[in-house]
């Protein structure tokens, strides 16, 4: 996940994942995003994109954490993330961070370079942006 954030993508492991799989990566999963929601996070409103861009979980990695922990509601089609601080609290211990985590500033990496727009793990936006020239002569 530390190669992921580097390249500014988001990572997965293959699926479908067998069982001995979710074990390893459900409790990653659960200690980091609880861990950003405790400590990184200091927007009172975030979204399921907002943390997988920040944490470089795939959005449906979180979604699936976030409602094994409980804490996922969903109203009208909408995702609602309800934990108040001492839930989230008693769920770091439950799913602590594990050390050694890797050093993000000793990885030394070159990503690979790929066209954003076609790259589906890119955490950039698919839309392809307008230069000023462009809406210029878009709006002559």
């Amino acid at each position: 996940y530390e190669l992921t954030k580097k390249e500014e993508r988001v990572g997965s492991p293959e699926k479908p994942m067998s069982d001995l799989g979710q074990q390893a990566y459900k409790p990653y999963w659960s200690s980091t995003i609880i861990d950003f929601l405790l400590n990184q996070s200091t927007e009172s409103s975030l979204s399921i994109m907002d943390i997988s861009k920040r944490t470089s979980i795939m959005a449906e990695d979180i979604i699936f954490t976030l409602n094994q922990l409980g804490i996922l509601k969903i109203i009208n089609g909408i995702y609602f993330i309800a934990a108040e601080e001492n839930l989230l609290n008693k769920l770091a211990k439950k799913y602590p961070v594990k050390e050694p985590r890797v050093d993000p500033t000793k990885l030394h990496w070159t990503p690979f370079v790929t066209d954003v727009k076609r790259d589906k793990f890119s955490i950039y936006s698919k839309k392809p942006k307008i230069d000023a020239e462009e809406k210029k002569v878009a709006t002559a």
